[in-house]
Formats: C-alpha cells, sequence, structure tokens
C-alpha cells in the first residue's frame, strides 16, 4: 500500500539554507517551513476545535508524558489525539523526554532549555531517577517509569502523525562529561525506540542531543542522522545566544531529504535564524501562554493589553492583521474582556497570537518562494520595536 507520507523540498533560498518544502500526512498537508502550536493536553487552550483551523495552523504538538492515562486507557481509536482535538489536523507528539529535563535537571539547577544567565545549582530534590533502563518520574506524590518502549507504545496509542523517539533532555548547565554519557544513552534508546515501533502510519523522528558542545551536536547529528528515522528533532539544551550557532553546527551533518524539527524555540528573531538555517518546523508555547496572560504580537512588537493606554483605544490589536479577532474587536474591548476576567479574552488573544505567528511564517514561506529571505528578514526585524 503507498504511504501516506513524504516530504519533498521544492525551493531553496540562493542565500541561506532556508528551504520550503511539503510535508504529506495522512490528516493534511504541511507547507514548510510552518510554526507548530502546542496542544498539551490534545487541546489548544482557551480556543475551541472549530478555531484551530481560522488561525492558520498546519501542524499541533501535543504531550505524551501528560496524555499518558488516556492513552493507556484507549482501547481501540487509532487516532485518539484527533478524536481529542475534533480536528483533522497533523498532529505530532514529543517522547516524554522534555519532561526528564523539566521534572530533573530544570528544578535542580533551577533553569530553563536557555542559560539567560549564570545561576547556581539550586537545592530543589529532582523529581526523576535516570538508569540505561528508562527515567522513573516522581508526578502527583507517585511513581511512573517510561522506557523508550514504554515512549514508543504510548505514542502508538495516541496516534499521532508524527512521533518522537524517547530522549534526555540536559540542562545548560551539565558539563561535557555528563551530556557525553546522556547523548550516548539516548543514541541506544533511539536505536531501542526503532526496533519497538508497530504501527507503520507513523512517521519517527530521532533527536540530536550533546547540549552546549559543538563536538558533541555534531557527533549526535551524524549519529541519529544514520539511523532509519523519517525526521530529526533537534533538542535539548543551549546557552544565551548559543542556538543558532549550535544549529549551523549541525544541519550539515543531517541528511537533507528528511524534514527537521528544532524543539522549543520561537520567539520572533530565533525563527526567522532557524529558517534562515535550515529548519521545517519548530514548536513554541510563546503564541497561546502569553496570548493568555494579556500578551500580544503585532508586526511592531509585543503589547500588555490590560494597560491602562489602551482603554478607549478603538484601533485593531495590529494594523496589519487580518484574523478573527483582529476582524472583530477593538483593543478597547479586548482590554475591557481581560479587566473583568472574561473567558472570551484568552480566546480572542490566543487566535490572534496563533494567527500573527502562523502567518509570520507564510510570509517567509513567500519571501523564501522569490528568493528574498534575507531581504524580508532584515526589513522585518529592523521594524520590531
Amino acid at each position: 500500500m503507498k504511504s501516506k507520507f513524504s516530504f519533498t523540498i521544492i525551493k531553496r533560498d540562493p542565500k541561506s539554507r532556508a528551504r520550503l518544502g511539503i510535508l504529506k500526512t495522512p490528516h493534511g498537508t504541511i507547507h514548510t517551513p510552518s510554526y507548530v502550536i502546542v496542544g498539551t493536553h490534545a487541546q489548544v487552550k482557551t480556543l475551541k476545535s472549530s478555531d484551530i483551523k481560522k488561525t492558520k495552523t498546519q501542524l499541533i504538538i501535543s504531550n505524551t508524558f501528560h496524555l499518558w492515562d488516556k492513552a493507556l486507557a484507549n482501547k481501540k481509536d487509532r487516532h485518539l489525539v484527533h478524536t481529542l482535538l475534533g480536528a483533522k489536523i497533523p498532529v505530532m507528539t514529543d517522547s516524554g523526554g522534555f519532561q526528564v529535563f523539566s521534572f530533573g535537571a530544570a528544578k535542580e539547577h533551577k533553569v530553563g532549555k536557555v542559560l539567560k544567565q549564570p545561576i547556581k545549582k539550586a537545592s530543589i530534590k529532582s523529581e526523576i531517577k535516570i538508569t540505561e533502563k528508562g527515567v522513573t518520574f516522581t508526578y502527583n506524590g507517585a511513581k511512573r517509569f517510561m522506557s523508550p518502549e514504554d515512549s514508543i507504545a504510548v505514542q502508538e496509542k495516541i496516534g499521532a502523525d508524527l512521533i518522537f523517539a524517547f530522549d534526555e533532555c540536559t540542562s545548560p548547565l551539565h558539563p561535557f562529561t555528563y551530556n557525553k554519557q546522556a547523548m550516548e544513552r539516548t543514541h541506544r534508546w533511539a536505536l531501542r525506540c526503532l526496533k519497538a515501533r508497530k504501527r507503520t502510519d507513523q512517521w519517527m523522528y530521532g533527536i540530536v542531543q550533546g547540549g552546549r558542545f559543538k563536538q558533541l551536536r555534531i557527533a549526535s547529528a551524524k549519529a541519529i542522522g544514520a539511523m532509519p528515522f523519517e525526521g530529526i528533532g533537534i533538542g535539548g539544551s543551549f546557552g544565551k545566544d548559543e542556538m543558532i550557532a549550535t544549529v549551523k553546527a549541525i544541519v550539515p551533518h543531517l541528511p537533507d531529504e528528511k524534514p527537521r524539527h528544532l524543539l522549543g524555540i520561537g520567539r520572533i528573531e530565533d525563527i526567522f535564524s532557524a529558517v534562515e538555517n535550515g529548519m521545517d518546523t519548530f514548536d513554541c508555547v510563546i503564541p497561546t501562554r502569553e496570548a493568555r496572560h494579556a500578551r500580544l504580537w503585532t508586526s511592531r512588537g509585543a503589547i500588555d493589553i490590560r494597560k491602562a493606554i489602551f482603554k478607549k483605544d478603538k484601533k485593531r490589536i495590529d494594523s496589519d492583521c487580518t484574523c478573527p479577532t483582529c476582524e472583530t474587536i477593538t483593543r478597547a474591548k479586548l482590554h475591557e474582556l481581560f479587566k473583568a476576567k472574561d473567558d472570551a479574552a484568552g480566546r480572542y488573544a490566543t487566535m490572534h497570537n496563533v494567527w500573527f505567528f502562523n502567518d509570520l511564517v507564510e510570509q517567509m514561506r513567500n519571501a523564501i518562494a522569490k528568493g528574498k529571505f534575507l531581504a524580508f528578514k532584515k526589513k522585518y526585524l529592523a521594524g520590531l520595536k
């Protein structure tokens, strides 16, 4: 039977590594580069199912760890995540590897994936234990074990189109020796994930690790790139302003014909740099999380709609925007809704932010098609506050 998956590169920018692609899945076609919108529990917070495609969203990423129980209870639904979403749209699931970091080193080191400033080690106890067999999590007071085989089994029960091999996301404060050990373990887990897969109607991505160390990143890119994955993910942690240097070092060692995903990165400047250096998809909570906290994005930068200056402002959130929110209500009305703590505020704000980021990447695709990506990048970033 002919596969419903394919990835085709249709255009390359002449002055950078930016590229246009078409990624076909059983639940729809994704034009790349593409922003991937976070739907942790198989829903985009504050949005109705019918809202999702109105925001130009092409691909959603859901969380394996947080769908674990629903997956185990699932007996017959081969596309559980789509049922929960209530929408026919391509979906990917992470492996649970990020929780290895967020419940572990992130707490111990009191740091995020991207190191913004030197921080001394915290005294918060880790909630995980990592062994060659897998990871034991402590969650809601109970211990739960996940092996690479478990991660794949859960993701197969969730039924996303694109899934990831189980990995360890290290801290930006971890030293070279630890990163080398974790990277090599991730490679061994990757082989176990490939061996464990049973479904043929999903594409699996291997994940490049190695932390902040170029030598390790290149070694990981070569190792993961040589394995029979359908796609490649770049995960792990970065020092401040190191992410793009890391991507530049990795990409030349990856299979050119496979789609590439950058995990957990989504600031405007980073998106431009990621696309410039050959990334096809990338996910981040910025559009949704910031919307719920009244931080709205415009072509001239972000605004806090709760500020008093917007109380009587009858303009659109962004004068250049034609999203469902900007076509419906004013800044003043959204300000009023947030002040009243009306549930509609989060929905309107999320629709705007998600549309904004998806539209921005669509503009990037158009610029690549015209061979003018770098000129578009320079002009756009110059207009930000």
